[in-house]
């Protein structure tokens, strides 16, 4: 597994803007800390292909081609992602990332994996494209290729790379990224090519050691979010890749625990010159074929890393950087989620365009503001069933039992004088009036004149200040038009919240029946209607 941290570490770390060695200082401290904190067995943590693009799009602006402080503003993003990631774990949040569904999350991958190539593809060709986001960064891209700026061995070498790379990835248990790192720096050696291409270069020789990341008070903004943004799209990653293991392995994963362990590794990279890691959906499953069933393959790993800075670091200083490149370029391929979209097409299709939405957001601005516009996304999605949900007048079928939907079952018989409204959601205070203005609607459209109306509250899982007083006002609407308000199937902690504001006794216990069918009945006995149910008639 070292053979495949080594280069992978450097290329991701170039890919963010931040010097190669840094990226094996970020391989090293965290599997450490990981080791020590972490819940899962097997996850293999360090830089990773979907965090670059993050990290890119604010240590680059920051850095202005300064490597100290390109590693000081990815140290400083990694303290604040480690932050966030210890507190919402001891804060037991570890539930937050599922708030982000699979079309968001598919979305915004898709966008940053497409950011990600897109930002490696002028080292492949072998020139430099000077363009912010990705819109830019492709037209710069397309215009060097025209003007014949492209560095035939660079691209040669490197196209090379990714193309054993992708064919090799068929067998997991063949490295294929060792071999194209292996085989082009023998190639570069062995054919003198370090002149007419760029290649790493010797890397410094010996452990990282402690640093305190200092940035300007006025970059400390950009640097925050981007933490945060870090944060949640390491703990995203590494949440489903840890369960996907903990399933595999029968060893349950505490969500909150896993949050925790990202976070200490996070900020003992950042203390130690290096840069925001996850988990890698790559390296762990090399590390499961390797036969790894404990944190130690990840001791033994950062151990033999450790000990090739100290020994060895000249051993890659003729690789090309068009294969790291590659390396990148691959990952970020392995990225992309096509096939389950094609089943969402399919099943959902407004959930398939949001998606795109969210692709679209980070694809034309960028990672940051396309990971803002997808989490922007996400809480309206959240609030939207809720905000606008599903209600519906009850009836009675024939020889069916309960009370059901009207639309659902035209042949349903109402009951006159009583309107059995259901309510399928939380009342809440983005959806207080609706539920005001439903109810007047389901009133309207009775064709008898409404005595009671029996609110089904069984889907009422909640109830805030807003919408109680909304219930009051509809209260009062309704005894100035002679209705009567009662509620059925409303659950106790509901009813405990009634209480607290005070609504509880200003109903009375008789406003509230355990069922509809006894709402029903008590209106039967009340109300003297001419209405038979067919269980009576049998």
């Amino acid at each position: 597994m070292t053979t495949m941290l080594v280069p992978v570490g450097i290329a991701y770390a170039e890919a963010s803007g931040v010097p190669g060695i840094n990226g094996l200082y970020a391989t090293i401290v965290p599997l450490l800390a990981y080791a020590v904190f972490g819940p899962s067995r097997i996850l293999v943590l360090g830089p990773d292909s979907a965090l670059a693009a993050v990290i890119l799009a604010v240590v680059l602006p920051i850095s202005a081609g300064d490597p100290q402080r390109a590693v000081a503003a990815a140290g400083v993003m990694a303290v604040v992602s480690g932050v966030v990631c210890v507190a919402a774990g001891l804060a037991r949040f570890g539930f937050i990332t599922e708030l982000l569904s699979k079309p968001i999350r598919y979305g915004y991958m898709n966008g940053i994996a497409l950011t990600v190539i897109l930002s490696q593809l002028p080292k492949l060709f072998g020139f430099s494209v000077s363009a912010d986001g990705p819109v830019r960064q492709a037209t710069g891209i397309v215009e060097q290729v025209l003007a014949g700026s492209t560095n035939v061995v660079a691209l040669a070498i490197g196209a090379s790379a990714l193309a054993l790379i992708l064919v090799l990835k068929r067998w997991p248990r063949i490295p294929g990224m060792l071999i194209a790192v292996a085989g082009a720096t023998v190639i570069v050696g062995v054919f003198d090519l370090a002149g007419r291409l760029s290649v790493l270069g010797p890397l410094p020789q010996g452990l990282p050691e402690p640093s305190l990341p200092l940035v300007p008070f006025e970059q400390l903004t950009s640097l925050v979010m981007g933490g945060v943004a870090v944060a949640l799209i390491s703990f995203a990653d590494t949440s489903v890749l840890s369960r996907t293991y903990a399933a595999r392995l029968r060893a349950p994963v505490d969500p909150n625990q896993e949050m925790t362990g990202l976070g200490i590794a996070n900020l003992a990279t950042g203390f130690f010159q290096g840069m925001p890691i996850s988990s890698s959906s790559s390296r762990t499953p090399v590390a499961e074929a390797a036969g790894a069933r404990t944190q130690l393959t990840g001791v033994v790993g950062a151990v033999a890393i450790a000990l090739l800075l100290i020994v060895a670091p000249d051993l890659l200083r003729s690789l090309p950087q068009t294969v790291l490149a590659a390396l990148v370029i691959a990952s970020a391929i392995g990225l992309f989620e096509v096939s389950d979209l094609r089943r969402i097409y399919r099943i959902q299709r407004w959930e398939f365009w949001l998606s795109m939405a969210c692709f679209a957001g980070v694809a034309a601005f960028g990672a940051i503001p396309g990971i803002a516009f997808a989490i922007v996304i996400a809480v309206i999605e959240f609030l939207w069933d809720g905000w606008r949900p599903h209600s519906a007048v009850l009836g009675r079928v024939d020889q069916i039992k309960g009370y059901h939907d009207i639309t659902r079952y035209p042949n349903a018989r109402l009951i006159p004088g009583l309107v059995l409204f259901r309510w399928d959601a939380p009342l809440f205070f983005a959806n207080a009036e609706l539920f005001h203005e439903r109810v007047r609607a389901a009133i309207a459209r009775s064709p008898t004149a409404v005595r009671w109306l029996v609110v089904a509250a069984e889907p009422v899982t909640s109830i805030d200040v807003t919408s109680a007083d909304a219930v009051c006002d509809l209260d009062d609407e309704l005894r100035a038009a002679g209705i009567s308000l009662y509620f059925a199937e409303m659950k106790d902690p509901v009813k405990d919240k009634l209480k607290r504001f005070g609504l509880y006794e200003r109903f009375g216990e008789g406003t509230f029946f355990a069922t509809i069918g006894e709402a029903v009945s008590a209106y039967r006995e009340s109300v003297a209607v001419d209405w038979t149910d067919w269980e009576d008639r049998a």
